[in-house]
């Protein structure tokens, strides 16, 4: 007899096969689930998500931190100097097919566990940044974008922070790593000394380099880090429930078609059914694709620098390059201390969320998003200090992530029940893309037109205007997940 009660003779060959597998997997969370965890084990899983993170930051942002030296070395050759930001931003929209597939892949991970993906995102960054470094065309460079596009969304290092601290202390240990990893950015401005200097040649160092980084974090995570507990418990309830069991669970209550979403173990198409049907990560979703109009701002900042500085050589009658070479120490010195604004913002943010709650501590970052890149805009142009300009650069950044790790991440996943929380995690970047892809798209064509130069006053005329309906949207529409447990969420909260 089998779990539903009928004769194993009487069954087709394919549920049988299938309640084999089943009952493997129930065999093998449970010895994961009895394993005795090593003292103080919370402490060093979290270091492993801290590495693992610090991976992750640097395939994220070093893009943008080395921007203009990509685009003088791959573009300018074919584009011109003036231009070579702005068509290798065109040309990057192609590696964004990386991304499509990423959200397609990310769900598996609510099926087969968070660990296999922690580890398989991060050697995949490192690939990624290992292609780059050996990129001597726009084709072979964009093959390396696809790479790093395709692993860089799933963040399931994050997912394993909220899934294995307490709640009253979630937004701090959340804020905390990602502050640390933030940090742990200083690698590329240090690298720019070592291996670049005032020209640009030099730059495949340091992107060799940073493979061999995440390739090593990604070693780390596979020999020391478990399946989170979340995971395995509501992994366990579902193998072990009989098929009479899921259906009856899966008609319960009035809304049938809404109980079976809530019942999906995790998936796309169940993942964007979840979120249209549930008015708290629909006004989510809605309010930060306005939010993500900022999202501008953290595309173009090295570019915003480079001209800022090279903007006294060019008064002087330097040519372009020449200028602009001129102002790279200064960049990579600002760059030393963009980590440090970045990461203070970001850290600041988790201990105001879990004293102030989710919705005010949004309100108070993506003002400072605002107030620091104008500040950071002007002081370029006006030659401020490299300290200065690098702090208030990283200040807008870090603001502006924090304010979408609260809107994106952290409120998401406290709507979120647990078998689907990985999966809306990775359908609603898409779905807030869509609110906000007019405005992404206004940015690059403005910029293709204007030229490189005017970056930062595109990323601000853009930026400002969505960012304020999204902060309203969420005021109103959206309830406050402060001290939620994650374990109890149903989707029936608000």
């Amino acid at each position: 007899m089998n779990r539903s009660g009928t004769a194993k003779a009487d069954v087709p060959l394919k549920e049988i096969k299938r309640k084999d597998r089943e009952t493997k997997e129930i065999k093998r969370l449970e010895r994961e689930q009895a394993k005795p965890k090593r003292h103080a084990y919370l402490s060093y899983l979290l270091l492993i998500c801290c590495v693992v993170y610090i991976a992750d930051e640097i395939a994220s942002q070093i893009g943008t931190q080395m921007q203009s030296v990509l685009a003088q070395a791959i573009f300018a050759p074919v584009f011109g100097a003036d231009m070579a930001v702005a068509r290798m931003s065109a040309f990057g929209v192609l590696s964004q097919i990386g991304t499509i597939v990423a959200f397609l892949y990310k769900p598996l991970s609510d099926r087969y566990g968070r660990k296999p993906f922690l580890v398989i995102n991060t050697l995949g960054m490192g690939l990624g940044l290992l292609f780059t470094s050996i990129a001597t065309n726009i084709p072979v460079y964009l093959v390396g974008a696809a790479v790093i596009a395709l692993f860089i969304p799933h963040d399931m290092q994050v997912v394993y922070i909220f899934e294995c601290t307490p709640a009253r202390h979630r937004a701090k240990a959340f804020s905390g790593i990602k502050a640390v990893a933030t940090l742990g950015m200083m690698l590329v401005p240090l690298l720019r000394r070592l291996f670049m200097g005032a020209d640009f040649k030099g730059w495949r160092s340091i992107y060799f380099v940073l493979a061999l980084f995440a390739a090593g974090a990604a070693v780390f995570a596979l020999l020391f880090a478990r399946e989170t507990d979340a995971f395995v418990a509501k992994r366990l309830e579902y193998l072990r429930a009989s098929d009479e069991e899921r259906e009856k669970t899966a008609r319960r209550g009035t809304a049938k078609k809404e109980q079976h979403v809530e019942q999906a173990q995790g998936g796309f198409l169940p993942a964007i059914k979840f979120c249209m049907r549930n008015k708290q990560l629909r006004w989510l979703l809605i309010g930060g694709g306005f939010v993500m109009w900022g999202l501008l701002m953290t595309m173009y900042y090295e570019t915003t620098m480079v001209y800022g500085y090279s903007s006294r050589f060019l008064a002087q009658g330097v040519e372009l390059g020449l200028a602009q070479a001129s102002a790279a120490p200064l960049v990579t010195q600002a760059l030393f201390w963009f980590p440090v604004g970045s990461a203070l913002f970001q850290f600041v943010q988790g201990f105001l969320s879990d004293k102030w709650g989710r919705k005010p501590t949004l309100l108070v970052m993506a003002s400072c998003a605002v107030a620091s890149f104008g500040l950071f805009f002007l002081g370029g142009r006006l030659d401020w200090p490299p300290w200065l300009v690098g702090f208030l650069c990283g200040a807008a950044i870090g603001s502006y992530w924090a304010s979408t790790d609260i809107a994106g991440g952290i409120m998401c996943s406290e709507s979120t029940p647990t078998n689907l929380r990985s999966s809306v995690l990775a359908v609603q970047p898409i779905l807030s893309t869509l609110f906000s892809a007019a405005a992404l798209g206004a940015g690059l064509l403005l910029i293709n037109l204007l030229g490189d130069a005017s970056a930062g006053l595109v990323c601000l005329g853009i930026s400002v205007p969505g960012m304020l309906i999204g902060l309203l949207i969420i005021s109103w529409k959206v309830r406050e997940t402060k001290n939620v447990n994650l374990e109890a969420v149903t989707g029936h909260e608000g």
